[in-house]
């Protein structure tokens, strides 16, 4: 019995409640209800058109530090700078700036170009080496077995970059983006390092594998120098060439991370260039590298290469990659004597 009034004594104040509140909805007034409807859609108008422009602001950055990167004084004995270094512009590209050429149309980087292809540039940079550590540094000879952390981080680095959590145009069943990939890498990195530390992995400071590494990286940018060609004769005829800046800041993203891994592989085999009397050609190919990374236009420019008032920014860039390309093989050629 008690139960039946206090279930109606409940039921009566949900109806009380309701009434109320269509009591006071009846009692605002409809022009004041427009005014702050008109108002509210403003602010979200507002909101939206303010979203994508000062999140891009926020989130945009090509960051070519050439002074970035651990040092030779923070390695224990048996690691190697290069793959710190990897690991180390891995770690940034991912964690600290965020890896942003998969993100969804409902981020703000979404509508950037710049910074996308500058990090897939230096990601594919960064995978090439990743596949020189495990087929030749990382072993002693050709035929021996690839260590696993390497093959692991070669194949992961590989990884798309532009795949997002999910993709319903291959799946509706959600997939590993793209950063959660580079990230496993890292840690094989890591692992690699610390064993190689500890002697328990192999890194083989070769003459043999200079140059196979050297030989790698000079094929790599040829094909840079290819697609550079191939813009400024598709784009150079154009008032506004869109496509521009997707190469050029593609191409800069791989020849800093090539400027970046080179450079610490010149203290890696320090003693192999100091024997091969190979310092100061080994500089003056750091040097085009550097200068290459040091081009920043505030707008690209896909002028004609003999044009009188716009310049070719791509052809500025091909120079330095061709010149870059020519001081390598002069030093895989040393090597081979």
């Amino acid at each position: 019995m008690q139960f039946g009034q206090a279930l109606r004594s409940t039921g009566a104040g949900i109806k009380r409640g309701f009434a109320r509140l269509f009591s006071a909805f009846g009692r605002i007034d409809p022009e004041r209800a427009g005014r702050w409807a008109k108002r509210a859609g403003v602010g979200l108008l507002v909101l939206v058109l303010l979203y994508y422009p000062v999140g891009m602001l926020i989130v945009h950055r090509i960051d070519d530090d050439r002074s970035f990167g651990p040092s030779a004084a923070d390695l224990k004995p048996g690691q190697s700078l290069a793959v710190a270094m990897l690991s180390a512009l891995v770690d940034r590209e991912v964690n600290q700036h965020r890896w942003v050429p998969n993100d969804p149309f409902f981020m703000p980087a979404a509508l950037l170009d710049n910074m996308p292809n500058y990090q897939l540039g230096m990601m594919g940079a960064l995978a090439r080496f990743g596949n020189e550590l495990r087929d030749q540094l990382g072993r002693t000879r050709g035929s021996s077995r690839a260590d696993e952390d390497l093959q692991a981080a070669a194949g992961l680095l590989q990884y798309d970059g532009t795949q997002w959590i999910w993709d319903p145009t291959v799946s509706l069943i959600p997939t590993a983006s793209s950063e959660a990939q580079y990230l496993k890498a890292l840690r094989s990195l890591e692992s690699y390092s610390e064993r190689l530390a500890t002697g328990d992995a192999v890194y083989e400071l070769r003459s043999d594998n200079l140059l196979a590494t050297l030989d790698r990286i000079a094929l790599d940018i040829g094909s840079s120098s290819a697609a550079l060609e191939n813009r400024v004769k598709i784009g150079s005829g154009q008032l506004i060439d869109t496509a521009a800046d997707d190469v050029f800041y593609r191409v800069k993203g791989q020849m800093y991370a090539y400027f970046m891994i080179l450079r610490a592989l010149k203290t890696d085999f320090a003693s192999v260039i100091e024997t091969r009397d190979l310092t100061g050609a080994y500089d003056q190919m750091l040097d085009s590298f550097e200068e290459t990374v040091r081009l920043d236009p505030w707008v690209v420019v896909n002028g004609a290469p003999d044009g009188q008032f716009m310049p070719s920014h791509l052809a500025a860039q091909g120079f330095y990659i061709l010149r870059a390309r020519t001081q390598l093989r002069e030093i895989t050629n040393i090597l081979q004597t």
